[in-house]
């Protein structure tokens, strides 16, 4: 698999309303996925995948524990919102301690 990370900053929109759910612990736990289960590979092997990143997050890759992960937002070929380390091109799902999903809006 050959993936290319493009960084695009978004900033959340402005919300008055406070967020329903509060985290006292703001460690996530962060599972491995498969990239083929998220990511939608192009028909032609030839032609690189790109993906847009919103960022780079505080958590380093837990496999090749060097690279803080990239947030990607689901588009064209991202079936879910995701933590992607362009060094091992690796995808992993994140929640707190509490069973809560980190990446959903």
């Amino acid at each position: 698999m050959s993936l290319h990370a493009s960084e695009t900053y978004a900033h959340p929109p402005e919300s008055s309303t406070a967020c329903r759910r509060h985290h006292v612990d703001g460690n996530l736990v962060l599972s491995e996925l498969n990239p083929d289960a998220v990511i939608d590979q192009p028909d032609d092997a030839s032609v690189p995948l790109t993906l847009l990143t919103f960022g780079s997050v505080r958590e380093i890759c837990p496999k090749c524990q060097q690279t803080h992960l990239k947030l990607v937002l689901r588009q064209d070929s991202v079936r879910m919102a995701h933590l992607f380390c362009a060094d091992c091109e690796s995808c992993f799902d994140a929640h707190y301690r509490d069973g809560a999903p980190a990446l959903t809006i």
